[in-house]
């Protein structure tokens, strides 16, 4: 439980007026005391800290903060990753909710629901997104208030609007061993499906209702909060930590179910359920619903600033003064800057110390009073933690002499930025209370010059040969005959980097099992750039990429990649890219140009008769916080032009999580299913899980539907997330990791 003392004592600590100014105004009120150590603001009253997390807002069955069905007004703690599962009444529901802000999160669901009876399916699939905004946080006497739009971008099969207000109140403690608990009261007015059983009023008249079979994907915002309204509510009491009793009033009739269909029978409006917090993720329920039907719901809550396992680092070096460096090193006299030999012994001496904290020393370059490390960073998350390691110990190994340190981390074999710092502040700041925020305001942060000819590399480093074995999965999501394939199996990967910024590398695929290749045939009217995928499931052994890549610095501010063969399962060809970076920038420009060729579905070397240019401009803009917002404007796979916008957002830890869409030319009717391509992503670093530095992760992006219009090619080594790194708005997020 280390994971969250550090941070709950400091927010204590920092705010020991508040809490003995406040503590007898709010200890009537502990249930919102724990929502403020959760989600801690600025001038809010937070709780003394505990030694055991409190349980975080329980989900309801459509994946989002509420009771049983119905929704509440609480919000994750932000960050929150949230995966669920609910069955009730021959419906299943798979959701996916990312707290993005502190008062605003996102949810997407896929459903499924049995004996619809409507559309020819022994069981009809659909999929939804849902939004939702706090308009004011719970006061002393106020309630939270959240707005939220559900199932705002589907088929509509779940459409609703809703205001709902929660009020949390401290209840007396059931013995002496536990503590006080906690009663929720949450009522709200629905509109759509929350509007359909017991309205009390109307806006707007006749609201359009659910029609099947449609393509959906677009936003239904004529119908937002139209039609019937009615009244909904609920109460939730949890005695300790663990339990939770709910009850709750639904104001949905279940039309299409009970009335439409023949899904279940709907005999009542009222729906109990019991659930408990197996541990600080997992949270189980059992419930009573309608009258007639039993359910039950699994929900896991990952936070990225929670790890799983604490991520243990062996200690940095502390910086040794020169007047303690003079007695114990051997002495050079000023001469040693000429002599060749002595600059050598200084290089082995940085690239073994180096080596023992898991950095490459790439490059040094010894002036006398400035020294340069270049170096590569195959083992920290944070770029900002090596940098700091490399400039202590080119402190700790260097001669006394020099007081100027450059530290340039290389990607791709290229410089990316330099940290210039003295000697002198590292010694000064070590142990200053403010030591990471006045080691910014003193250091410079400039693009990496050119190496100087008289550097010295470090020895046996080209040309590099490395190779590795791994699992690989590839997943296909949301056929309406089954809504989850994959297949797995084996890689092989090898790399070959004969100079820097050359590679030479390709993978060997060996398929195990799996039954993609049983999807469903493309229906796709475009070009079949991406909905052939089963097609390229039948095979055993394939060549999954093999290529040959460059990147290097053209000019100022400026980077370039060329990459040229077989760059992923479907297509091969010529890439080109250049990027305009600066180093102390948010904006980045770029422009990507492709002339690729479809690959054989045997994914050897033979290929399709499909041919096709394909290229973007591209804008990246760092928004602050970890947010990174790209909008890329261009012409797509299938010959369709449009723009792609993303938003995501990086944590400093590694995690990632955001979404996109794309609009083009191609109409919605062309397209199909989905109307136009969107979904999500995230990422989660492998340091995180098993407690150990790594720069490793894994992830994926999930598609509601795959189809082919506004599809982009996969090219190895597109330049923006690797330069970005090790460039000011990231370095200065993580600043305080420069002494880790």
């Amino acid at each position: 439980m280390t994971r969250s003392y550090s941070f709950t004592f400091r927010i204590a600590l920092g705010s020991a007026a508040v809490l003995a100014c406040a503590a007898s105004a709010t200890l009537a009120w502990g249930p919102e005391i724990t929502q403020e150590v959760q989600n801690p603001t600025p001038g809010s009253a937070a709780a003394a800290p505990r030694f055991k997390p409190l349980p975080p807002p329980s989900l309801n069955f459509y994946g989002s903060a509420g009771l049983i069905d119905m929704p509440s007004s609480e919000m994750l703690a932000d960050g929150t990753y949230a995966v669920g599962y609910s069955w009730f009444g021959g419906q299943s529901r798979y959701n996916i909710t990312f707290q993005a802000l502190p008062w605003l999160s996102a949810s997407f669901r896929y459903n499924g629901i049995r004996n619809l009876n409507l559309f020819g399916f022994d069981t009809y699939y659909d999929r939804g997104f849902d939004v939702r905004a706090r308009l004011w946080r719970e006061g002393r006497y106020r309630p939270e208030v959240t707005m939220g739009l559900q199932d705002f971008a589907g088929t509509g099969v779940y459409a609703a609007e809703y205001f709902v207000a929660t009020k949390r109140f401290q209840t007396p403690a059931l013995s002496r061993r536990s503590g006080p608990g906690t009663l929720k009261v949450s009522a709200g007015l629905g509109w759509g499906r929350l509007g359909s059983y017991g309205a009390i009023g109307n806006i707007g008249g006749k609201r359009p209702t659910f029609v099947g079979g449609s393509t959906g994907g677009e936003l239904s915002y004529d119908q937002w909060f139209r039609g019937d309204f009615a009244p909904f509510g609920g109460i939730e009491w949890q005695p300790n930590e663990r339990l939770s009793l709910k009850a709750e009033y639904s104001s949905d009739a279940y039309i299409t179910e009970t009335q439409v269909s023949d899904v279940f029978e709907r005999k009542s409006a009222l729906n109990f359920g019991l659930e408990y917090q197996y541990s600080d993720r997992t949270r189980l329920g059992a419930y009573y619903l309608y009258g007639s039907e039993i359910g039950f719901s699994a929900q896991f809550q990952l936070n990225p600033r929670q790890p799983i396992a604490p991520v243990v680092v062996p200690a940095a070096q502390p910086v040794v003064p020169r007047s303690i460096w003079a007695k114990t090193q051997a002495h050079w006299g000023q001469g040693w800057s000429q002599s060749q030999s002595q600059k050598t012994i200084y290089r082995d001496q940085v690239a073994e110390q180096l080596k023992k904290d898991g950095l490459i020393l790439e490059a040094i370059d010894l002036q006398g009073t400035v020294a340069e490390v270049r170096f590569r960073n195959p083992r920290y998350r944070s770029t900002t933690q090596a940098m700091g390691r490399v400039a202590r110990v080119m402190a700790n190994y260097l001669p006394a002499s020099v007081e100027t340190l450059r530290v340039t981390p290389v990607q791709g074999g290229i410089g990316v930025s330099t940290l210039e710092v003295r000697r002198s502040d590292l010694e000064a700041l070590e142990f200053d209370p403010e030591a990471s925020a006045a080691l910014v305001a003193v250091a410079g942060l400039s693009e990496a010059r050119p190496l100087a000819q008289d550097a010295l590399h470090s020895d046996e480093l080209y040309p590099a040969f490395s190779f590795s074995t791994g699992p690989y999965t590839r997943p296909s999501y949301f056929d309406p005959s089954r809504p989850f394939r994959i297949d797995v199996g084996v890689d092989l990967k090898a790399s070959y980097a004969p100079a820097p910024g050359w590679i030479l590398a390709g993978t060997l695929r060996q398929r195990l099992a799996g039954n993609t290749a049983q999807g469903r045939a493309s229906n796709s009217v475009l070009p079949h750039v991406r909905t052939d995928i089963s097609s390229y499931a039948q095979y055993g052994t394939t060549l999954e990429n093999l290529f040959v890549g460059r990147t290097w610095k053209p000019g100022h501010n400026l980077y370039a990649r060329a990459n040229i063969g077989l760059f992923e399962t479907m297509f091969g060809g010529v890439s080109g890219e250049v990027l305009w970076k600066p180093v102390n920038s948010r904006l980045a420009l770029g422009v990507e140009g492709n002339y690729v060729i479809q690959r054989d579905y045997d994914q050897r070397f033979s290929f399709r008769d499909y041919k096709t240019f394909t290229g973007h401009a591209s804008a990246y803009y760092e928004l602050g916080g970890g947010y990174l917002m790209q909008v890329d404007a261009g012409r797509y796979l299938a010959g369709d032009y449009g723009a792609t916008l993303s938003l995501d957002r990086t944590f400093a830890n590694g995690w990632s999580v955001g979404g996109f869409f794309t609009l083009t030319n191609v109409s919605a009717a062309d397209f199909g299913e989905g109307s136009f391509d969107k979904g999500f992503r995230f990422r989660i670093p492998v340091g995180w899980l098993l407690g150990k530095p790594s720069r490793n992760n894994f992830g994926m992006t999930i598609r509601p539907i795959q189809r082919d219009g506004g599809q982009r090619v996969y090219v190895p080594g597109r330049l923006y997330g690797e330069i970005r790194e090790a460039h000011r708005a990231s370095l200065v997020d993580q600043k305080a990791r420069i002494w880790e």
